[in-house]
C-alpha cells in the first residue's frame, strides 16, 4: 500500500496542502477499502516491513455517527505516514491501517478484533467510540497480549465495566478520555445557570453507559446531590424502545424541571418527539451521546434548538496535533473541506490516537515488541489535538483524562445548528462563546 522509496519528509505545510485531498478520497470510501485489503488471509505475529494498526469502530448501525468521519482521520493519517514512516530503533517503517466496522454490536466488535489479532498480523489495536465496542475490542487485546489504546469511552464503564478494581491495572489496554465526575460537574454548571426546581429525569439505556451513569452507588444520583439536584430515575429502558410513554409520564408527574441521559441517537429522538407530543417540555436539557452530533439535532427541526450535551473536542479547543502540527480549528476545516460535512466531536479523538500510536511505536526498538509499545503507553506523556495526555498521573490506572465542557445547539449559519460552548469551569483554557438557555429561548448562533 506504501511505496517506501518515495516516503520523502513531508513538513507540516505541505501535509496541511494534501491532506484536504486524502481526506476526500477516503471519504469516497476507496482508500479504505485499499487499507483492509490484501491481509485477509496472512499469519498472525507481525514482523515484516510496515507497521499494521488495527482500528475498530461503528460505521454503521445506532452508533454510526461516532465513526462517520473515521475514513476521513484514517486517510489523513495514511497519508501523513506515507510521508512520514514511523521510525523503530535504526530503521523506518510505513504504516497500514485495518479498518473494521464493529456495526454498534458488542460480539461483532469481539470478533472483528480477534481476527485482527490472529489473522491479519497487526503489531497495535486502536479502538473508540462507546464502551459497547471499546469494552469488547479491549477484552480481547487483554487475553491475547496486543496492546491497545481505546478512546471515546468514559474510564468508569470502560475499567469497572471490564473488572477492572481500585489497586489493580491491566497489562495490555489503556484508555484516554474524561470521567463521570468530569461531565457530573459540566453538566451542574450548566443547570446552575437556569432557575429550576432541581429535579432532573434520567433516561438511562440499559447498556454499558446507562448502567454506569445511572448507578445509585457511583453514578449521577450521588455526585449531583451534593450539588443539591435529584435524579428521577424511571429505571434502565432496553435500547431500540419505540414507546417512552412511562418515562414521560413519570417525568411529567414529578415535575422534572431539567432532562439527563445518554440514549443512543436514535432513542434520543423517538423520545424528545413523543415529548413534545405528550406536553413534557423540561427547562433545560444535557443529554450525552445522543446529542453530540449534528445530524442528530438536525433531524428534530426547531425541537432542537438550545438542547444541550458535553463538548469533548471543537475548533475552539485550544491543541495542536504532535504529529502534523494541525490545531483543532484546521482538523476541523479540513474535514469540512473534504467532505462538505460539519466537523463531529470524534474526529480530534481519532486523530489522537495516532499521536499517541506513533509515539509508542518510537520508543521502541522492534515493532514486534509488545510488551515495550505497552510499557510506553503506561508511562506516556504527550500533547495532542485533544489536549495534554498523562498515563502516569491516573484517576487509576490505564487511564489518561481529557477536559470537557458544556454546549447547547443553536440556530447555524453555514450549517443548520451550531454547537456552542456555554459553560468552561471545569476547563477555563477552552473559550466559550455564548452562555446558558433555557429550552424555548430564541437564541441565534
Amino acid at each position: 500500500m506504501v511505496d517506501r522509496a518515495s516516503a520523502l519528509r513531508l513538513d507540516r505545510r505541505g501535509f496541511l496542502r494534501t491532506v484536504g485531498a486524502a481526506g476526500a478520497a477516503v471519504a469516497a470510501g476507496g482508500a479504505t477499502a485499499a487499507c483492509s485489503s490484501g491481509l485477509q488471509g496472512s499469519e498472525g505475529g507481525g514482523g515484516g516491513d510496515t507497521i499494521r494498526i488495527g482500528y475498530v469502530s461503528p460505521s454503521t448501525g445506532p452508533l454510526a455517527p461516532f465513526g462517520e468521519a473515521d475514513d476521513f482521520v484514517i486517510g489523513s493519517i495514511q497519508e501523513y505516514f506515507t510521508q512520514n514512516p514511523i521510525k523503530v530503533g535504526d530503521q523506518s517503517y510505513p504504516v497500514e491501517v485495518l479498518k473494521r466496522d464493529s456495526q454498534s454490536d458488542s460480539n461483532r466488535a469481539a470478533d472483528v478484533a480477534a481476527d485482527l489479532i490472529q489473522n491479519n498480523g497487526i503489531h497495535l489495536m486502536l479502538v473508540s467510540s462507546t464502551p459497547d465496542t471499546s469494552n469488547p475490542v479491549s477484552d480481547q487485546c487483554e487475553a491475547q497480549g496486543m496492546p491497545c489504546v481505546a478512546t471515546v469511552t468514559p474510564w468508569q464503564p470502560w475499567f469497572f465495566g471490564r473488572g477492572g478494581q481500585e489497586g489493580t491495572k491491566f497489562q495490555w489496554t489503556f484508555n484516554f478520555f474524561w470521567g463521570l465526575e468530569d461531565v457530573e460537574a459540566v453538566y451542574a454548571d450548566m443547570w446552575d445557570e437556569v432557575p429550576t426546581n432541581k429535579k432532573a429525569g434520567a433516561l438511562w439505556p440499559n447498556d454499558p453507559d446507562g448502567l454506569a451513569w445511572g448507578d445509585p452507588t457511583t453514578g449521577f444520583a450521588p455526585a449531583q446531590a451534593q450539588r443539591g439536584y435529584s435524579i428521577v430515575d424511571p429505571g434502565n429502558y432496553p435500547n431500540g424502545t419505540q414507546d417512552f410513554s412511562a418515562q414521560i409520564t413519570q417525568f411529567k408527574e414529578q415535575n422534572a424541571e431539567i432532562l439527563l441521559g445518554v440514549p443512543i441517537p436514535p432513542d434520543f429522538t423517538t423520545f424528545w418527539r413523543q415529548a413534545a407530543q405528550q406536553g413534557y417540555q423540561p427547562k433545560l436539557a444535557t443529554v450525552a451521546k445522543a446529542l453530540l452530533f449534528p445530524s442528530s439535532v438536525e433531524a428534530l427541526g426547531p425541537l432542537g434548538v438550545n438542547l444541550g450535551t458535553e463538548v469533548w473536542w471543537s475548533p475552539s479547543h485550544p491543541f495542536t496535533s504532535s504529529l502534523t502540527g494541525q490545531s483543532a480549528a484546521q482538523l476541523a476545516d479540513a474535514y469540512t473541506q473534504a467532505t462538505q460535512k460539519q466537523w463531529t466531536q470524534p474526529i480530534g479523538f481519532a486523530h489522537a490516537l495516532f499521536e499517541v500510536a506513533a509515539k509508542a511505536f518510537g520508543s521502541v526498538q522492534s515493532i514486534d515488541d509488545k510488551a515495550g509499545l505497552a510499557a510506553a503507553i503506561s508511562t506516556m506523556q504527550l500533547e495532542t489535538v485533544v489536549g495534554p495526555l498523562d498515563w502516569t498521573s491516573g484517576p487509576v490506572p490505564n487511564v489518561a483524562k481529557t477536559p470537557v465542557v458544556g454546549g447547547q445547539w443553536r440556530t447555524g449559519t453555514d450549517f443548520a445548528f451550531d454547537l456552542t460552548i456555554v459553560s468552561n469551569k471545569q476547563a477555563p483554557g477552552i473559550p466559550t462563546a455564548g452562555e446558558v438557555q433555557p429550552l424555548g429561548a430564541a437564541v441565534a448562533g
